[in-house]
């Protein structure tokens, strides 16, 4: 991973005052998943969800054959795989391989004391989780644990990224990125179309039997509903907004792992 080595070097804080001050006797987290989510978490899977209902349910099936299925096949390749890498890179305990030979996440770590250790780790000795580490390794504040090659703590996952689930973590990112991308472009194209040419638009075999521009079809051709063309335009609108904020984000982060890679 060196994409991390700037990072990894500092085995324990450097300022005077530390977050790990703050640690009381909590167990260590064992992933992702374990009690209490994270706020970022639940909006990310909850953001997830709805992005992939208006792709896949109201505006990718607007577009024109071929490029409707070529769209639908690319955006559906990058949802599966975020899917599956986000949950890997969740579910991954990334713990320093000493911390997990322990097989013991339910009792409570030992309480920081400044006054008998300068540092969490100390010449490659953790003096919360009392295991020798090696020089890769940071003790988090969050997780309460050892974490293997450690390169940060990711509150959208509600885990650490280290060693062992980095590049699922990348993975992730990398398939949002691309899905989000698509879907914005699918969105500019449907604006411009709406009032360029419509026409192009109601391609799809349902759109047969209504007659004017004002009526559209969302979640064809399965269930197919009558909407508005306000409405269309005013959810693609919203949409296009948490598109862009959301891709942002990602080229942000995305931008700054290749760069250090």
């Amino acid at each position: 991973m060196s994409c991390c080595s700037r990072r990894l070097r500092r085995t324990s804080p450097v300022d005077s005052i530390s977050r790990t001050e703050l640690i009381l006797s909590k167990p260590p987290r064992i992933n992702g998943w374990s009690w209490p989510l994270q706020p970022f978490q639940v909006l990310g899977w909850l953001l997830y969800g709805y992005l992939a209902i208006v792709s896949f349910g109201i505006y990718i099936p607007l577009l024109p054959l071929p490029w409707n299925h070529l769209v639908s096949a690319l955006t559906a390749l990058a949802f599966i795989v975020h899917f599956f890498t986000h949950i890997a890179a969740a579910t991954i305990d990334p713990a320093d391989a000493s911390v997990r030979a322990k097989q013991n996440y339910s009792s409570p770590m030992p309480l920081y004391d400044r006054s008998k250790q300068a540092h969490v780790i100390q010449d490659l000795r953790c003096y919360l989780c009392d295991i020798k580490v090696g020089p890769k390794v940071k003790h988090c504040g969050v997780c309460n644990k050892c974490v293997e090659d450690f390169d940060h703590h990711c509150k959208w996952l509600n885990n650490c990224v280290g060693g062992r689930n980095y590049w699922c973590f990348f993975a992730a990112l990398s398939s949002a990125t691309l899905g989000v991308l698509l879907l914005v472009i699918v969105l500019m194209f449907i604006f411009i179309q709406h009032y360029l040419h419509p026409e192009s638009l109601r391609t799809a075999p349902q759109f047969g039997s209504l007659l004017g521009n004002d009526t559209w079809l969302m979640f064809i051709p399965l269930t197919p509903i009558k909407t508005s063309s306000a409405a269309l335009l005013i959810l693609a609108f919203i949409t296009v907004i948490l598109g862009v904020i959301s891709l942002l984000l990602l080229l942000h982060l995305l931008g700054f792992h290749l760069y250090l890679s």
